[in-house]
């Protein structure tokens, strides 16, 4: 392997496994009707581990093309009656804010009560072995220790959104409510990958439950029949966050990766991220954009938060740190914007993606916030290709994804987007060139932010980059903030 290779186990990533094959998956209608069709593969054991489940999430909407319940909750019971082999780990975040809900799940019941009156071989834990005020962050889906998937997206509610994302889609109603256009990305793997990301999983419910679990020996194919992969046989790192707790040290595998991936750059970095606050991580960015030949760099972020509380604390430390990004670009190489349907409602970006020329993509739940970068639990998938090495199967299918998500925040075909880079362009500059009316992306500008300065912007309370040494302390600093 090369000596500067951004993938260096026990640096930026946990480990480095080969996949059999990997796909990227955008958007959560592919992503559940995937992770549908894998599990209908099981044969052993499932292991889903989330910040968030609902037992009413539906997989598919309009037709129906897969087998089974249509529900989360009634599907897995469904596969439980029709595999008697077959077990069921559910393994869920806890907020941990409030020591006296740490035992509640779906709204009002105990863990222990849904334990007692499910199959014995479907079980649920709620995961409170972490810091006060951390949050397991990490999401993924374990088939038979075979096929894995890893990204942003939780098997909840509220997440089902196509590629098009319509203005207007009746598939946009769940429990009784409508809700805005999404957009997410996550990774599918198969092999060796897929068991380094079924131990992650299985230390996770040892940690919660300290009951341990045997890995699982499958003989037979559970990769979904529908998912093409992208790649086959290609070496996948993952990376992980993990705060200090007991004899445990803090893991920064996320932060590593995304600060070597930032300082080895050579043309373009493309960002997708729910937030904009890890101030390291942006001053990383900024001494690229004061470089003279340094990278171009492309961000693309919802347009606000989705709660008061993250607008008072995320979106005001984004309106912080994009002025710092603002000062740096003094070669015009920063573009930061937001997508929107064809009717101009925003398009909420949940993805957490980071594309670097062509050489690197990663994956997966780790925000751009200090939390994400070592106080809260994330888990994120990268591949690298070789940078000297154009006509790479990897370096092709790194600028493929970046090409595509941009060109659907654009409204525009993928051939429509590589063709006005073709015409001489770069990748800003033909971002910017497409940019247009109906679907799109639309810049953030100084007007733009106004007014989203608030006290809580980068505080240590609402977005700590490690466990605080004194919770006391932080909350003093905060009220004292909160009264300026």
């Amino acid at each position: 392997m090369r000596e500067d290779r951004l993938l260096i186990p026990g640096q930026t990533c946990w480990r480095v496994a080969r996949a059999d094959r990997f796909a990227t998956v955008i958007d959560a209608a592919d992503y559940f009707r995937h992770v549908k069709a894998a599990m209908l593969r099981a044969r052993h054991r499932i292991m889903l581990v989330g910040w968030d489940f609902d037992a009413r999430m539906t997989f598919e909407r309009g037709t129906v093309t897969l087998p089974g319940p249509n529900q989360l909750g009634a599907f897995l019971y469904w596969l439980l009656w029709k595999r008697s082999s077959l077990e069921v780990y559910l393994l869920k975040s806890n907020l941990r804010l409030i020591p006296a809900l740490d035992g509640i799940w779906y709204g009002v019941t105990p863990v222990a009560f849904l334990n007692q009156f499910s199959s014995r071989r479907m079980r649920f834990a709620i995961d409170g072995a972490h810091p006060t005020g951390s949050v397991h962050h990490q999401k993924i889906v374990v088939v038979d220790d075979a096929v894995a998937f890893c990204g942003g997206l939780d098997l909840t509610v509220d997440r089902w959104d196509t590629r098009s994302h319509e203005h207007d889609n009746r598939g946009r109603r769940t429990v009784g409510r409508s809700y805005g256009p999404r957009h997410e990305v996550a990774a599918g793997v198969e092999g060796a990958a897929a068991r380094a990301l079924a131990e992650q999983a299985r230390d996770r419910w040892q940690a919660a439950t300290r009951q341990s679990l045997t890995p699982v020996e499958a003989r037979h194919i559970a990769w979904p029949t529908r998912l093409k992969p992208d790649l086959r046989d290609v070496d996948v790192a993952v990376a992980r966050t993990l705060p200090e707790l007991g004899d445990r040290v803090e893991v920064r595998e996320a932060e590593a990766l995304n600060l070597a991936a930032i300082a080895a750059a050579r043309r373009t970095i493309y960002l997708e991220n729910q937030y904009l606050a890890a101030r390291r991580l942006v001053d990383a960015l900024a001494a690229r954009l004061r470089e003279d030949d340094g990278p171009e760099i492309v961000i693309v972020l919802p347009r606000k938060s989705e709660s008061p509380l993250e607008q008072r604390a995320m979106d005001s430390a984004r309106h912080r740190l994009i002025q710092v990004l603002w000062a740096a670009d003094e070669h015009s190489r920063l573009g930061v914007y937001w997508p929107v349907t064809d009717r101009g409602a925003p398009i909420y970006v949940h993805s957490k993606v980071m594309v670097v020329d062509d050489r690197l993509l990663r994956v997966g739940s780790s925000n751009f916030n200090n939390r994400s970068m070592g106080f809260d639990s994330e888990c994120d998938l990268a591949i690298e290709a070789d940078p000297d090495n154009p006509s790479d199967d990897v370096a092709r299918h790194i600028v493929a994804v970046r090409n595509q998500l941009v060109a659907e925040h654009l409204g525009v075909s993928v051939d429509d987007f590589e063709e006005s880079m073709a015409g001489s362009r770069t990748f800003l500059q033909a971002v910017n060139a497409l940019r247009g009316q109906g679907k799109t992306l639309l810049a953030f500008t100084r007007h733009t932010v106004a007014g989203e300065a608030s006290p809580l912007a980068e505080s240590e309370l609402m977005d700590p980059d490690h466990v605080p040494r004194s919770l006391t302390r932080s909350v003093q600093r905060l009220i004292a903030a909160l009264r300026r």
